[in-house]
């Protein structure tokens, strides 16, 4: 299906990809796939990086220490958001998300700017209850439709004001049922086939090397300075979004 040349390509998009997750937590999904979609097209970058995330997001899940203790705060959050990934992910086939795409990256560079100047919102504990599934419902939806595992769930856990380890631990913890449901859906829609399987497979090693590095990098940054580095980071991936959509849309119209 893909030449050396390709291949070589995508692996070290995913490496990128892994070595931004170890840091910050997140990136994995959002750099693969604006990487990717300029060698293949989406449902094709989606199912390429299914296997390298679920290895690295299990790994990140487990890594914290609160496994249990996350999984009791955010259960809600992650039920809803799972079952909405099967819904989404009905338009890769029959939808072009360009759009939706570039409002996704807009939020993110808008949200991650205004933390950096020390804006943000919070959410009490008292309102989690109400508040996580909603942005479950949210998040699954758009995880589906675009493979884009962020957005709204980063403002979310920034806003009940995780610790560093903690933030970290609750992404790998949603985005390791996302991803299993988006192997689910993308398998009874016939878009996750064996080669395609194989071949995410072999993305792994260059996936586990990116997010080790990563993790050495995150184990010396001091808290304060991490945040920074967090929110700089997904005002870059927000960027990331808005040129491979702009992309996208130039090729649909020229």
């Amino acid at each position: 299906m893909f030449n050396e040349t390709t291949a070589l390509a995508i692996f070290c998009s995913i490496f990128i990809a892994g070595m931004l997750k170890g840091t910050i937590g997140v990136g994995f999904q959002t750099v693969g796939i604006a990487f990717l979609t300029i060698i293949t097209n989406l449902p094709n970058a989606i199912t390429l990086l299914l296997i390298p995330s679920l290895v690295t997001n299990f790994w990140q899940a487990l890594a914290g220490g609160d496994l249990f203790k996350m999984l009791r705060r955010h259960w809600l959050l992650v039920f809803t958001a799972s079952i909405m990934v099967w819904f989404g992910s009905m338009a890769l086939k029959t939808v072009s998300l360009p759009y939706l795409s570039s409002f996704l990256g807009i939020l993110l560079i808008f949200y991650s700017t205004l933390s950096l100047f020390g804006l943000s919102i919070e959410v009490k504990t008292k309102n989690e209850l109400w508040i996580a599934p909603i942005i479950g419902l949210i998040n699954g939806l758009v995880t589906g439709m675009t493979g884009i595992f962020v957005l709204p769930c980063v403002f979310y856990f920034q806003a009940i004001k995780l610790r560093k380890e903690w933030l970290v631990q609750s992404m790998g913890i949603l985005f390791s049922a996302l991803t299993m449901m988006m192997i689910f859906s993308l398998k009874t829609k016939n878009i996750l086939t064996l080669e395609l399987f194989l071949w995410s497979s072999f993305a792994i090693l260059p996936a586990i090397t990116g997010v080790l590095i990563g993790q050495l990098i995150r184990k010396i940054i001091p808290e304060d300075l991490f945040k920074k580095i967090f929110f700089f980071c997904l005002i870059l991936l927000g960027n990331f979004i808005l040129v491979n959509s702009s992309q996208k849309f130039a090729n649909k119209i020229f």
